[in-house]
């Protein structure tokens, strides 16, 4: 007899189509551990969001998630947006699995998976992180707005499977459209900056598209995000800072202003580009960023 019946949520164009792929061994594995599994699929945007919400709402209190970092970030939308109250579970089936790292969930999604099954099984004690929110909208990872976020919208539209390299191919792609440096104003906490942005990211994890540690600091227990803008930038200045961004050493950098932050607010003199967790967003030009500490029971 089952000890346990689990939802499991799965995006089957999660990783190029990888997460549909898994789905049956994903099952297997969790079976092994005598957990019945009740598999619910995402069948466009936003659905696995409105599912999860939905589910949340009946009185569901486990839920995993087979996906990459935009699955994870519909799940945690649907969660808060009911009472935050249902617990997460990760398999990374995806492209980045920037979430997975800053949670040390290993990137092996068998591994993973069993892993899960056993901590399920032996009902062992929850982790609780915290997750981010720009307006309306929450993160689980970070928040992006200016260059980076015009990089995303670029990477996305994509379909090679190039893996994490298609970020790296939508900078350069940034760099022959030219690199915008729209006027902003950023006050966080108690400290303000004003004028020209390359870019302002709020990050509650270390990783973002995979391969740039953008904030090495970051700690998703920690009950702070980490702000980071760059200033106006070169073409020629942003090749030689791409390594060090790939290997956390950019932090150090005269263009670099970095605070650790628990409240950021943005406003920008035109509309402009953003990101939670890779998700693109409309632009806009007010951004009301804040943590919300321990708000996410992670299985």
């Amino acid at each position: 007899m089952p000890t346990a019946t689990i939802s499991l949520f799965i995006n089957p164009a999660a990783g190029r189509g990888r997460a549909a792929r898994r789905l049956v061994r994903i099952t297997e594995l969790l079976e092994q551990s005598r957990i019945a599994v009740d598999v619910r699929q995402s069948r466009a945007v936003g659905d696995l969001e409105e599912q999860t919400y939905m589910a949340v709402c009946d009185g569901i209190d486990k839920i995993i998630v087979a996906g990459g970092d935009g699955s994870i970030h519909e799940a945690v939308n649907g969660i808060m947006r009911a009472d935050g109250s249902a617990a997460l579970g990760i398999v990374p089936t995806g492209t980045g699995n920037d979430f997975a790292k800053a949670c040390s969930i290993p990137l092996d999604w068998q591994h993973a998976t069993q892993l899960l099954a056993e901590r399920i099984a032996q009902n062992t004690a929850m982790r609780r992180i915290d997750i981010g929110r720009m307006n309306d909208r929450y993160f689980a990872n970070g928040a992006g707005i200016g260059f980076d976020a015009k990089v995303t919208r670029i990477a996305r539209a994509y379909r090679w499977p190039v893996g994490d390299i298609v970020y790296l191919l939508a900078i350069f792609r940034c760099m022959i459209d030219g690199i915008a440096t729209p006027d902003m104003r950023i006050v966080a906490d108690h400290q303000c900056w004003s004028g020209p942005v390359t870019l302002a990211n709020v990050s509650n994890g270390p990783w973002i598209g995979g391969m740039f540690h953008i904030a090495p600091m970051a700690d998703n227990t920690d009950a702070k995000l980490e702000l980071l803008i760059a200033d106006p930038v070169s073409r020629l200045r942003l090749l030689t800072l791409l390594p060090k961004l790939m290997r956390g050493d950019h932090v150090g950098e005269q263009e670099i202003n970095h605070a650790s932050v628990t409240k950021v607010t943005v406003d920008a003199r035109a509309p402009v580009p953003s990101h939670l967790d890779g998700e693109v967003q409309p632009l806009r030009t007010r951004f009301e960023i804040e943590i919300l500490p321990g708000a996410l029971n992670l299985l």
